[in-house]
C-alpha cells in the first residue's frame, strides 16, 4: 500500500470517527432526555397508563443503551484499525529511508578506484548502517593466498593473517556461505578468531575477502532485514569495488613501470 493510500485510509478513517463521535452525543442526550422524562411520569402518579409508558420509555433506553455499545465497539475497533494503518506508515517510511541508504552506500562504493578508499568506505558502511562497533576487514593476499587483516575497527587482531579454510573465518571464506553466532548480543567484543559474524566478500563464486563482526553496538541486540541487505549488498558490490581497485592500482603501476622503461630507453 502506498503513502497516498494510507493517508486517504487515514482521513476516511478520521471521518468515521467523527460520525461515530457525534452519533453517540446524540445517543447520549437522547438518553437523557427519555430518562428526565420517565421520572417526570413516575413522579406525577401511579396510573397505568402511565405505568405503560415507563415501560416503552424504559425499553427504549435499553436500545438506545444496547446500540451505543455497540457504537463504542466499532469506534475502539476503528481506533485499532487506524494503529495498525499508522505502524504501516512508519514502516513504509523506514523502508524507504533503508533503501536510500543502501543507494547511497552502493553508489559511495562505485564512486572511486583507490583500494584504501573503497575499505574506508566499507567500514563506514558497517558503522554506521549495520551498527557494528568491532570488526574486521581481511582479504585474500594474491601472493599468500592468505586472508590479510586490511582494516580493524575497535580491537587489534590476534594476528596479522589467516589460512582459507582456518577457524570460522577462514571456512566462511572457504565456503562463501555467511556465519553468523547463535547469539550476538554481547557486553564485550568477541575474540577476535570467535566472530559473531562473518560476511564473505564474493565476486561470483570467488571470494576475495571476508568482513568479521565481533560486536554489535549496545542498543542493538540482533541482526535485522535491513542487515541482511547490506550483508547481501556488501558481499557483492564491495566485493566488485575491491577487486576493480586493485586491478586499477595493479595497472597504473606497471604502466608507470611500463612508461619508466621507455624513457629509459629513448634517453640511451
Amino acid at each position: 500500500m502506498s503513502t497516498d493510500e494510507l493517508a486517504r485510509k487515514g482521513q476516511d478513517i478520521l471521518q468515521i470517527v467523527g460520525k461515530a463521535k457525534e452519533f453517540t452525543e446524540e445517543l447520549l442526550k437522547e438518553n437523557e432526555r427519555l430518562r428526565f422524562k420517565i421520572a417526570s411520569l413516575e413522579a406525577s402518579g401511579g396510573a397505568q397508563a402511565a405505568d405503560d409508558r415507563v415501560q416503552v420509555l424504559d425499553r427504549r433506553v435499553h436500545e438506545l443503551e444496547d446500540r451505543l455499545a455497540e457504537v463504542e465497539a466499532r469506534y475502539r475497533k476503528v481506533e485499532e484499525e487506524n494503529k495498525e494503518f499508522a505502524d504501516r506508515y512508519i514502516e513504509i517510511e523506514e523502508q524507504n529511508n533503508n533503501l536510500a541508504n543502501l543507494y547511497v552506500a552502493s553508489y559511495q562504493l562505485h564512486s572511486t578506484l583507490d583500494f584504501k578508499e573503497v575499505v574506508r568506505i566499507v567500514q563506514e558502511i558497517v558503522i554506521n548502517l549495520i551498527g557494528a562497533e568491532v570488526f574486521h576487514v581481511l582479504m585474500v593476499s594474491e601472493k599468500t593466498g592468505q586472508l590479510e587483516v586490511e582494516a580493524s575497527e575497535g580491537q587489534t587482531p590476534g594476528r596479522t593473517a589467516i589460512p582459507v579454510g582456518d577457524g570460522i573465518i577462514g571456512k566462511a571464506a572457504e565456503s562463501g556461505e555467511n556465519y553468523f553466532a547463535a547469539s550476538v548480543a554481547r557486553r564485550d567484543p568477541a575474540p577476535f578468531e570467535e566472530p559473531i559474524a562473518v560476511i564473505p566478500l564474493k565476486i561470483k563464486e570467488s571470494t576475495i575477502g571476508v568482513i568479521s563482526i565481533n560486536k554489535l553496538l549496545v542498543q542493538k541486540t540482533s541482526f535485522t532485514t535491513m542487515d541482511y541487505e547490506l550483508f547481501t549488498l556488501l558481499a557483492g558490490h564491495a566485493a566488485t569495488a575491491a577487486f576493480s581497485a586493485k586491478l586499477y592500482s595493479t595497472s597504473a603501476r606497471k604502466l608507470t613501470t611500463l612508461q619508466g622503461f621507455l624513457d629509459m630507453l629513448k634517453q640511451k
